[in-house]
């Protein structure tokens, strides 16, 4: 295969990238499943090293690991019950244990209890109609030569070659992927000494639409900040989060249970990535025999339930373009790129029967219910739009985030704070972050 230089491999990469990512910036929200040895001692993901296990007394725990049949159908269905559009499983994770057949790593699934548990994914998403994403950790404690390699070049070349062969199996067994997410780039520091140019490329050409993110000391596709969302830019971006914060793998889910984020949380999170262009990947820790915990789907499956009916606030490239459009303390905003549709979600309902946005200096043609349709009184004095005669208490059934739908004919006029010049203002404070605007309209 021939070898690119860097700047060649940017060049195709970015050649085809619009058409490759079309479907993630649709998509908007994803399920991680991160599942593993790990999941048997319930201390989280980290804890081969955290808890410095010997090599030798951590593969004890593939002597006793048994998911039960059908685990990752629950997943996946699951996925599909929120409203997410794509899943990532951790296919090996740092512990080194691959959870497929592999014929390169023996130490795997298949060979302990007889399951190729990457296979059950991959036509579980299928069934459900998910987005496939195999995740692939670059650190690996179980073999030798992944700390020998940032010294040691025979090391180097071994590992190298151990783990493309890895990622060429998940890459040619499984029919199309989707997405091949990698995970920390240790002990090496840069591409060159993973050789990423020239393996990535290589796995594009055996997965011409795959996506790949920025963890192989490259910044390839997408970014994916941990535990956070980022917001506008140039680039594409996944903010990744636990429904804890206390693990990505399993921890006893009883006493983890006052730690997880609520359905409207989520929502609230969801928004946030959502109308700054970005993806929420939102990660699942499943038990050791690979059940879903009760109030991990309890939670998710409420979130969907809330998506089904509002989605279309959330899906798609909101705030493509245009300037950034304000709302109040009470409620934020997502538009659709051409701005002529702009999506109030309603975190706290006014009791006073009226809802003041402020900054619009043009009206709308039509603002109702996203859910119904039903059209809402108002009208437009100044600098602002007075929703009138709205019901006591807060219309959504589901989680009383009630969605409001704004309608213009044409992109309107905006002034964050309009009577207030003293106020930046380009910068959006309502949700305690700044926002830029990219065309603020004065």
């Amino acid at each position: 295969m021939k070898r690119l230089s860097k700047r060649e491999y940017e060049a195709y990469t970015a050649a085809s990238r619009d058409t490759r990512m079309a479907w993630f910036r649709q998509a908007r929200f994803g399920m991680f499943i991160h599942y593993g040895l790990y999941a048997e001692l319930g201390t989280g993901e980290w804890s081969q090293a955290n808890e410095n296990y010997t090599v030798a007394e951590y593969e004890e725990l593939a002597k006793r690991f048994a998911p039960k049949e059908g685990c990752a159908r629950e997943w996946c269905a699951l996925a599909k019950a929120a409203g997410a559009k794509y899943a990532v499983l951790t296919t090996r994770h740092h512990e080194g244990f691959s959870l497929w057949d592999s014929k390169v790593n023996p130490y795997n699934s298949y060979h302990y209890c007889g399951r190729d548990i990457v296979r059950e994914f991959v036509e579980a998403c299928r069934e459900f109609g998910l987005k496939i994403g195999l995740y692939s950790s670059l650190m690996d404690w179980h073999h030798p030569d992944s700390w020998r390699c940032a010294n040691d070049p025979e090391a180097r070349k071994r590992f190298l070659n151990y783990i493309d062969a890895l990622n060429t199996e998940l890459l040619t067994n499984y029919g199309k992927i989707d997405l091949l997410w990698y995970d920390v780039s240790c002990p090496m520091e840069n591409w060159e000494s993973w050789d990423s140019v020239n393996r990535n490329y290589k796995y594009r050409q055996l997965q011409p639409d795959i996506i790949i993110n920025d963890r192989s000391a490259l910044p390839e596709d997408f970014d994916t900040p941990e535990q956070t969302v980022r917001y506008r830019g140039s680039r594409d971006w996944e903010g990744c989060m636990t429904l804890t914060g206390l693990a990505w793998g399993y921890v006893d889910h009883e006493q983890a249970h006052d730690f997880m984020m609520t359905p409207k949380n989520l929502i609230r999170t969801l928004h946030l990535c959502a109308c700054g262009a970005g993806n929420l990947l939102l990660n699942i820790g499943p038990m050791p025999d690979g059940t879903v915990p009760p109030d991990t789907a309890e939670t998710l499956t409420k979130m969907g339930e809330w998506l089904a009916v509002n989605g279309a606030a959330a899906y798609g490239y909101k705030f493509k373009s245009g300037p950034v459009y304000s709302a109040n303390t009470l409620t934020a905003v997502s538009a659709e790129p051409d701005c002529k549709t702009i999506y109030l979600w309603n975190w706290v309902w006014p009791k006073n029967g009226t809802l003041r946005i402020g900054g619009y200096m043009d009206a709308p043609k039509k603002i109702s219910y996203l859910a119904t349709g039903e059209p809402i009184d108002f009208e437009v004095d100044g600098h602002r739009i007075i929703l009138k005669n709205l019901p006591e208490k807060a219309p959504d059934k589901i989680l009383g985030i009630t969605m409001l739908k704004m309608e213009f004919d044409q992109a309107p006029r905006h002034q964050f704070r309009s009577y207030y010049p003293q106020i930046c203002q380009g910068t959006d404070f309502s949700e305690g972050h700044h926002v830029w605007a990219e065309n603020d309209a004065t």
